[in-house]
């Protein structure tokens, strides 16, 4: 009922947004006088901002078309190198681009986002890298028949196209999967596998959420795993190819994270309003571009999301040396010769400080200039990896990372 409910919510939404949409350009339309005087441009943006938030969206396009590199710009072509039920391998290919470049794969967060939250990482890294991404699909257009898809699952996915992409790769984890992330290294390195990555970065990811819990991390313990499979687990509805599938919806994901910030939320949605009152567009076009990207969200499996809340979040599965892939014991000591960069952000509220860190700690037989801690000062959890900060500051100490362990 909680799926189909949201499913009734959203038509009437669409239509009022649809209506509100007509409204606000009848009102700032040229022709009409009362664009120019009176509470015209008041109502047309009042208006305006309601159709934004009430619109309905769908998986967003990363855009990225071209590139600079050593003065000269370059297309770039996405290319999907490997497809599987719950996702697929893209491929930033530049055409044009030195040869010779650090690969890397940036594992993109399966929590209620597309991949293209990571545009703006993406972006920063495609001068001087040949950038792959995970690109997750919406569980709830993924078919029954084509199975679940858990942990071990999102492990799996990552080994294969990591041989996919060949030796000497490195590694990005944003957030969520830095541990899944973590343990695909471990499981490799004990495997031998040549294709393990040359280093492993983690930005802000929730090794051990013990050290420094947030609100987040409290909401996860304070109930038990059967409490989460009644109330927050729903059931896709008939019009999704994925009907019948049991998932976690992005839509109460993003709702956690926007009770978790209303405030901020509500002055960034009057901000807008004044800018379009005042005419200034180009402003109000950077608030809608975030929001367009920030309620662009999707479903996970059940299965995947409670998995993670319990051995993640509840039993702190991977620092206390319990965490399992395919009925084996994942072993951190195993690591030997991936570089690990966890770099983590001073105001971060969704994973505390420490957190991050602790996948320093576990890997005992890894030697310490192996090893590297950065605090980015003055950063909230998505300045880590979007925005001024990461551009200029955090990205320059990733990319030093990989060229003292690249070949």
């Amino acid at each position: 009922m909680l799926y189909h409910a949201y499913e009734l919510q959203r038509s009437f939404l669409a239509s009022a947004s649809a209506m509100a949409n007509a409204g606000a350009e009848l009102l700032s339309n040229p022709a009409n006088p009362l664009a120019y005087f009176g509470g015209g441009p008041i109502l047309a943006s009042a208006l305006e901002v309601f159709a934004h938030a009430a619109a309905t969206r769908g998986k967003p396009a990363f855009g990225l078309e071209t590139t600079v590199i050593d003065g000269k710009e370059v297309q770039i072509d996405e290319h999907v190198e490997a497809r599987k039920d719950f996702g697929q391998l893209l491929h930033f290919v530049r055409k044009g681009a030195p040869k010779g470049q650090p690969k890397l794969l940036i594992v993109a967060p399966m929590s209620g986002h597309y991949a293209t939250l990571l545009r703006g990482t993406v972006e920063r890294m495609l001068p001087g890298h040949d950038v792959w991404i995970t690109d997750w699909r919406d569980a709830r257009n993924v078919p029954l028949r084509d199975g679940d898809f858990d942990l071990d699952d999102y492990i799996d996915y990552l080994i294969d196209w990591l041989d996919h992409i060949g030796p000497g790769a490195h590694m990005l984890a944003v957030c969520q999967p830095s541990v899944p992330s973590y343990a695909a290294i471990c499981v490799m390195s004990e495997r031998k596998d040549p294709n393990l990555p040359r280093t492993l970065t983690m930005m802000g990811g929730p090794i051990d959420t013990r050290e420094a819990p947030t609100v987040v991390n409290q909401l996860a313990t304070e109930r038990p795993i059967s409490w989460f499979e009644q109330n927050v687990v729903a059931t896709v509805p008939f019009q999704y190819a994925g009907a019948g599938r049991r998932v976690y919806p992005g839509f109460m994901q993003l709702a956690g994270f926007m009770s978790m910030n209303l405030g901020n939320h509500m002055m960034s949605h009057w901000e807008m309003f004044k800018h379009l009152v005042d005419g200034d567009e180009e402003s109000a076009e950077a608030t809608k571009d975030f929001y367009d990207e920030y309620r662009s969200v999707c479903d996970m499996t059940a299965e995947f999301y409670l998995q993670t809340v319990q051995e993640v979040f509840q039993k702190h599965s991977l620092p206390k040396g319990e965490f399992m892939h395919r009925g084996a014991l994942v072993d951190p000591g195993a690591l030997k010769k991936v570089g690990l960069l966890a770099i983590e952000g001073e105001k971060d509220d969704i994973s505390g400080l420490g957190q991050t860190k602790a996948a320093l700690k576990i890997a005992t037989n890894l030697p310490d200039d192996m090893k590297k801690h950065y605090l980015a000062k003055g950063a909230g959890h998505y300045g880590i990896f979007n925005g001024n900060k990461w551009r200029s500051i955090i990205a320059p100490v990733m990319e030093e990372w990989i060229q003292q362990h690249d070949g």
